[in-house]
């Protein structure tokens, strides 16, 4: 089986979680030996990630060619909304057009129960595969010289309390919530990697980054092997988000083993379990409350369960699942190409 893995303006996308997901995908077949094709014409399926115009219209060409196609719901409505300015206002809009990129799709793959829901609550009736984006647990491994390079590079010394997080700054992922708990915890380190326009952020999140505490960093875009530094360096993985459809950089921390505090959101209500793998909180005063706990030592060191939790979304079973998503393409793509020569 060959496979062409499609994403529009992927220079463009590279920094977001979609980018990250097509080179897990990458990765995950590599694991499991299916070839990778340059173009659709020598690929048996078709695999496409964005939902930019051209994805939409070359779904379209290779539903009239019957190349069997599987289109990755990576994006919701719900997790459209409270990115950036006019975000909400055409986020109904945004909704009819995922629906009509997806349902192009002989099968679709999403990474959570959660946004399968979503999609079902859509009206949509194609088969949906439920695929974790997968961790590569050889690659996330913690490095403890890579750590001390971290609090050296940033100015923390071994004794300061650091709390990590990631993603594009938005006011979806919670940016301002971790520049308010810094400044309410200004014992502690905090910093923050990702970038974004601020001009299409918002007034909130413009606000929080310019008026950040002198606790608070915004490191802004590095490389994979920063975010691992960082992660290998810091004592506290905290992620504010308020919507995801699963969060790549979750199953990266939990892979690192370090504490997690999470946002208590549907979307981690089948794999995240309160209490034995990974913390949550619904605002901030218990984002405050359970992080002082961990920091403090007051709370039960859930590392080892949150690193099986890591394993059961190996990158592995990734590939595996992938591969049986593309057959179930390929045998529905030859079923409707029969029916039509009827």
């Amino acid at each position: 089986m060959k496979v062409y893995i499609y994403s529009e303006m992927q220079s463009s996308i590279e920094k977001s979680g979609v980018g990250r997901a097509i080179y897990h995908q990458k990765n995950a077949l590599g694991r499991v030996g299916i070839e990778l094709a340059d173009n659709f014409e020598e690929a048996d399926v078709v695999h496409i990630n964005t939902v930019l115009p051209n994805s939409y219209r070359m779904a379209k060409k290779l539903r009239r060619l019957g190349i069997p196609l599987v289109y990755h719901a990576h994006s919701t409505r719900e997790d459209f909304r409270n990115s950036y300015i006019g975000a909400n206002l055409v986020s109904g809009i945004f909704k009819r057009w995922i629906i009509g990129c997806y349902t192009q799709g002989n099968v679709i793959v999403t990474p959570s129960e959660y946004s399968r829901a979503l999609l079902r609550s859509y009206g949509i009736k194609n088969e949906i595969f439920v695929i974790s984006n997968g961790i590569d647990l050889e690659d996330y491994q913690r490095n403890e010289q890579a750590g001390k390079e971290f609090r050296r590079k940033y100015g923390f010394s071994d004794s300061d309390k650091v709390v990590v997080s990631a993603g594009l700054i938005m006011k979806r992922k919670g940016v301002h919530d971790f520049a308010e708990l810094a400044r309410r915890c200004p014992e502690y380190k905090f910093i923050w990697f990702g970038d974004s326009n601020l001009n299409l952020a918002g007034k909130e999140v413009r606000h929080a980054v310019k008026t950040a505490p002198p606790n608070l960093t915004f490191a802004g875009y590095v490389p994979k092997e920063s975010i691992k530094a960082a992660l290998s360096g810091s004592d506290l993985f905290l992620f504010p988000s308020y919507e995801e459809t699963e969060g790549i950089i979750v199953l990266e921390a939990l892979a690192m083993k370090i504490p997690v505090l999470l946002r208590d959101i549907p979307v981690y209500g089948d794999w995240i379990e309160v209490g034995k793998n990974a913390y949550t909180a619904k605002d901030n005063d218990g984002f405050e409350r359970r992080l002082r706990d961990i920091l403090e030592g007051r709370a039960p060191d859930l590392t080892e369960k949150g690193y099986e939790t890591a394993v059961n979304k190996s990158i592995e079973n990734t590939g595996k699942k992938l591969v049986e998503a593309y057959r179930r393409a390929i045998a529905l793509s030859q079923k409707s190409e029969s029916v039509k020569s009827l």
